[in-house]
């Protein structure tokens, strides 16, 4: 009922919502700054924008530069599935570079949440990315998706990118997905898959929640899983696709992402509302950008979710050595050739300092001159992987390694 009740008040909204867009465009004139008319515009365009969408928002990034020569970046396709894509910002005239499987979270936000972090990897390396459709657009006859269909598709993700670029790739994985794919690359292991990854980089994941919880962490762990199933999961109601997939919406992720923090989302919609009216459009477009996808919500399975939250949130499987995959215990003590590297923020109050480390602990067999561990200074959840610190002190850690990694 609850999926319900959001998408009548959605409906109800909609018609509101074009008409406020269509008197924010009628009141707009040039040199208008301060006027009445400009602050009519102003407030309608502040209101138009306060909803939630559900498509992924294009990637936009059309070229980079690589040794002062800018070359054209082009979509392609090489491998999807009704729950994913795997996604390649190909770059047709560069010179070859080292293939990486940018692992996007499945977690409420789309994965162009990673623009940022592609469009700076793109620079030195052929970028790939796990493009993980809306449940609420996948029809029921697909079936469940599982934290077990999460890991096929790491691996199934990591041999296509072998195939299509002819080398292995080296993995970078961004937050909530770290778990999955130290599992999906100890499995290839002790599988002795060709397709193994050079590298693997885990950045702000919460592979250990043991270690110093956050206020995430102690959400996850106040109620029972049954308690999530029951309050939390809703069908997908019509005219969608998935009509009748159970789901966990995505505007109860990013309702709760933004209860967080309620005063800055509040004061950045003040400060958009300021710029239109003094006629600061760039200042106005930075906040337009972000919550352009910040509010572009992609429903979770609902298999995917709760067991994503009793495994990795509530009995921490992974670091306690009971994690299974397909009935197979998971070993990341299998893990000898791939080079690891894990990344923290200083400041991340979602997954704190220690998290991400663990995963150096559990993998065992991995020999120390291949194992590498970065703690950013000065920086939150978000600015491990976007933002200044990330593309001028991270990201010149994650080339090295990589780089280091491709003999």
């Amino acid at each position: 009922m609850l999926y319900h009740a959001y998408q009548a008040q959605s409906d109800l909204m909609s018609p509101w919502r074009l008409l406020a867009q269509q008197a924010s465009a009628s009141f707009w004139f040039s040199d208008t700054e301060g006027s009445a008319m400009r602050k009519v515009s102003a407030a309608s365009e502040v209101f138009s924008r306060l909803r939630l969408t559900h498509s992924r928002p294009a990637y936009g990034i059309d070229s980079i530069t690589v040794d002062d020569k800018t070359f054209a970046v082009v979509e392609e396709t090489p491998y999807s599935t009704p729950f994913g894509t795997l996604l390649h910002l190909k770059k047709p005239d560069a010179p070859e570079q080292p293939p990486v499987l940018l692992v996007a979270p499945l977690s409420g936000h789309f994965a162009t949440l990673l623009r940022e972090t592609a469009r700076t990897l793109l620079q030195d390396h052929d970028v790939y990315i796990t493009d993980w459709h809306n449940a609420r657009d996948v029809p029921l006859s697909h079936g469940a998706f599982t934290l077990d269909d999460y890991v096929d598709h790491m691996i199934q993700f990591t041999e296509a990118v072998r195939t299509d670029a002819g080398a292995n790739a080296h993995i970078v994985a961004v937050c909530q997905p770290c778990v999955a794919a130290l599992a999906a690359v100890a499995i290839m292991a002790e599988d002795d898959n060709p397709a193994q990854p050079r590298s693997l980089t885990l950045m702000a994941g919460p592979v250990d929640c043991r270690v110093n919880p956050t206020g995430v962490n102690t959400l996850a762990t106040s109620k029972p899983i049954e308690w999530f199933e029951k309050n939390l999961v809703s069908h997908v109601p019509l005219p969608h696709p998935g009509f009748m997939r159970r789901v966990y919406p995505g505007f109860l992720q990013v309702t709760a992402f933004i209860s967080m923090n309620p005063e800055r989302h509040k004061q950045q919609f003040k400060d958009l509302y300021k710029h239109l009216v003094d006629g600061d459009i760039a200042k106005a477009d930075t906040i337009r950008n972000f919550y352009d996808e910040y509010l572009a919500v992609n429903d979770l399975h609902a298999e995917f979710y709760l067991e994503t939250v009793e495994k990795v949130f509530q009995t921490y499987d992974l670091p306690r050595g009971v994690l299974t995959y397909r009935g197979r215990t998971v070993n990341p003590a299998a893990i000898r050739r791939t080079a690891l590297f894990t990344v923290e923020g200083e400041r991340d109050d979602i997954c704190s300092v220690g998290q991400t480390v663990a995963a150096q602990d559990l993998c065992t067999n991995i020999r120390p001159y291949l194992k590498t561990h970065h703690v950013q200074t000065g920086v939150g959840h978000y600015g491990v992987f976007s933002g200044r610190k990330w593309h001028q002190q991270i990201y010149p850690r994650v080339r090295e390694v990589i780089h280091a990694s491709m003999g």
